[in-house]
């Protein structure tokens, strides 16, 4: 048997057996090693999927042995491929980190239930990137939610429980507008297999009960992927829940809602529905340009280093709806790129909020006045993370950036107006960076009760790991990028 054929089952076995096992390691030492294990573990099977399908392969695996769609299928394509390695990149690099920061934030008798709720949330996830099924894609869509609402609530700061609850109600409208979608497909396809249902809905007549649907999912998708101006859930939840948290659903969770989002809106409905192209467009292209826009315009008066960069992964959020709703190859290409840019650039920011806040309980601007001389490695590792946010040449931004710009000017007539909303949102994310950068390197030092000096060298170390990732992959794009060029043309029916 060919263990290849099993690793799409395996990338969700091996976190969802390993969380119950955690909660058995009450030492909270050996809970976080057993946690990190399992999240580097699952990093490599998404490794090896990736290889797999970079050579055109899509890996396929029948639950039970039950073929699709009469059983539930796993399938592995280099668009799910990309979206792993994202989910489970993140999820190692926080954990490996997360230690200090979680031994200081979780009280002691919870930290082994903290992380295998960590686990169940990296279950869930990868779970919905996995699953060729629509209704199991609500039901790892759950476990993630449920997952995330606990890790969000989990620390010491009580403004977490308000902020949670706003989570917990727009993602349960979410995920029953999605559930209501899929029902009403159902109704008129008679499956749940994605590949089986785009092939089904050509031959439905009556195609209101579709579109309906269309809607439906989408709204839903769009409530989990916080797509202004349904993004309201996200500050808040970013903000106040514990640092590493923050660091690991900025990096990813959005990002899958968008995937989903992403494939049924071009896999499933455009291939059979003549004006969904048109109606995704008209439905996308303002909201991402008006979530560029006004997220970028708030982060730059915004006064909290931690609500500053949330409201910044909005304006993000635009960017690859916008690349999507070019409905192109190389606005997709562009859009998959940028889902991957952002995960490096915004994860290296929270980690180095993360360091900051080691020391630092009150994280507004004008509290951090001095913090670059106490911590120079930490404040150069955010430094470099902001210049990729911003798009700077030789940062990993800068490559999704100037695909979403080309992209753009292959668009049609307002080519032209859509480079200048990009052009000028990355002038506003200049600004709000050099917030940042002018709290921490020229504010006046504030007076501090205790002597403060670099975070533990564990956390320092994976800050500084995925800062010069943002360098690596921005000198050298070829693999995501690869990934994000098959992913492309999967989702449009082209060539490469």
């Amino acid at each position: 048997m060919n263990l290849t054929d099993q690793l799409p089952a395996l990338q969700v076995v091996v976190p969802m057996l390993s969380a119950p096992l955690i909660v058995l390691l009450q030492p909270r030492g050996l809970a976080w090693a057993g946690a990190t294990a399992a999240g580097l573990v699952s990093f490599a099977i998404a490794v090896a999927l990736a290889s797999a399908v970079l050579g055109g392969e899509t890996l396929t695996y029948s639950m039970g042995g039950w073929p699709a769609p009469y059983g539930i299928a796993l399938e592995v394509d280099a668009f799910s491929a990309l979206l792993l390695l994202i989910v489970t990149g993140a999820g190692a690099a926080a954990l490996l980190a997360a230690r200090p920061s979680v031994d200081k934030q979780i009280e002691l008798g919870l930290q082994p239930l903290f992380y295998a709720a960590w686990l169940l949330g990296l279950t869930g996830l990868v779970g919905i990137v996995v699953s060729a099924d629509a209704f199991n894609i609500f039901v790892f869509m759950e476990i993630s939610s449920l997952a995330s609402y606990i890790l969000i609530a989990g620390g010491p700061d009580r403004r977490a429980l308000p902020a949670v609850f706003k989570y917990l109600i727009m993602g349960t409208i979410g995920a029953t507008f999605y559930l209501i979608g899929v029902g009403l497909i159902y109704m008129m396809t008679g499956t749940l297999n994605l590949a089986d249902m785009e092939a089904r809905i050509g031959d439905v007549v009556a195609l209101n009960p579709i579109l309906v649907a269309a809607g439906f999912i989408t709204i839903g998708l769009a409530l989990k992927a916080a797509v202004f101006p349904l993004h309201v859930w996200l500050p808040n939840a970013y903000t106040h829940s514990p640092h590493m948290v923050t660091v690991f659903l900025a990096a990813c969770a959005t990002k899958v809602a968008l995937y989903v989002l992403i494939r049924f809106d071009t896999s499933v409905f455009q291939a059979k529905l003549d004006t969904h192209e048109m109606q995704f467009a008209l439905f996308a292209m303002p909201l991402a340009i008006l979530g560029i826009l006004v997220a970028s315009a708030v982060a730059m008066f915004e006064g909290h280093l931690k609500r500053l960069l949330a409201t910044s992964s909005v304006a993000q959020i635009g960017y690859i709806l916008l690349g999507a709703s070019f409905v192109s190859h190389a606005g997709l290409t562009a859009g998959v790129m940028h889902m991957f840019n952002h995960a490096l650039a915004k994860g290296g920011l929270f980690l180095a909020v993360a360091c900051i806040g080691y020391h630092y309980r009150d994280l507004r601007l004008s509290q951090l006045g001095g913090v670059a001389a106490r911590m120079p490695w930490t404040c150069g590792a955010l430094l470099l993370c902001g210049l990729s946010l911003i798009g700077i040449p030789g940062t990993a931004g800068f490559i999704s950036k100037w695909l979403l710009i080309t992209a753009a000017l292959e668009s049609g007539p307002w080519g032209w107006t859509l480079v200048a909303v990009i052009l000028v949102s990355s002038l506003m994310a200049v600004v709000y960076i050099w917030r940042i950068v002018e709290a921490l390197y020229f504010q006046a030092p504030v007076e501090s009760d205790t002597p403060v000096s670099e975070a533990p060298l564990q956390l320092l170390l994976v800050t500084w790991g995925v800062a010069l990732l943002n360098v690596v992959f921005g000198l050298f794009p070829a693999i995501p990028l690869a990934l994000a060029n098959a992913s492309a043309s999967l989702l449009t029916g082209g060539a490469p």
